[in-house]
């Protein structure tokens, strides 16, 4: 039996496809996912904050005496209720990489700026810095502004001339 006729009846893996691509698929593997992380965390901020926006017009007050009310009980539930929306209190917390100090100083959750027409209603998110090998981020702040006319209850849109 000749050498070459036992080398060509082994099977084997080829070295490179072990050692170097698979590496390289799992790099690749991980940077998806953490993109498509950051895709729902996106898509998630938007929903929490259409119902923040929401939630403020139709249940703060225009009242001045009811402003500590709003500030204090109606915001910190709706902020509770966004941060444990967005993951906050959850395990995909983790998945999504939340964290609750921002990099610019911002904090996750609602604040709310009150003008004359319009209530500004701002939902925060915050993700922690990334280091993966031949990626590294400082962390995102993910910011979704809503603006909310500034009356206790919707009224119906109602074209003038229309009127029987």
């Amino acid at each position: 039996m000749s050498f070459a006729r036992f080398r060509r009846r082994r099977d084997g893996q080829a070295t490179t496809e072990v050692v170097l691509l698979f590496p390289l698929f799992m790099f690749f593997l991980f940077a998806f996912a953490k993109v498509f992380a950051l895709l729902i965390l996106v898509q998630k901020l938007e929903i929490a904050s259409f119902y923040a926006a929401r939630r403020w017009q139709l249940e703060s007050h225009r009242n001045a005496q009811h402003e500590a009310f709003d500030e204090g009980t109606l915001r910190m539930d709706i902020q509770t209720r966004v941060l444990g929306y967005l993951g906050y209190d959850t395990s995909s917390a983790q998945f999504l990489d939340l964290t609750l100090a921002c990099r610019d100083g911002k904090t996750p959750g609602i604040s709310v700026q009150r003008t004359q027409v319009w209530n500004i209603v701002t939902v925060t998110a915050c993700t922690k810095p990334l280091n993966m090998p031949f990626y590294k981020t400082t962390g995102f702040v993910f910011e979704s502004t809503k603006y909310v006319p500034n009356r206790d209850r919707p009224i119906a849109f109602v074209l003038p001339g229309l009127q029987n």
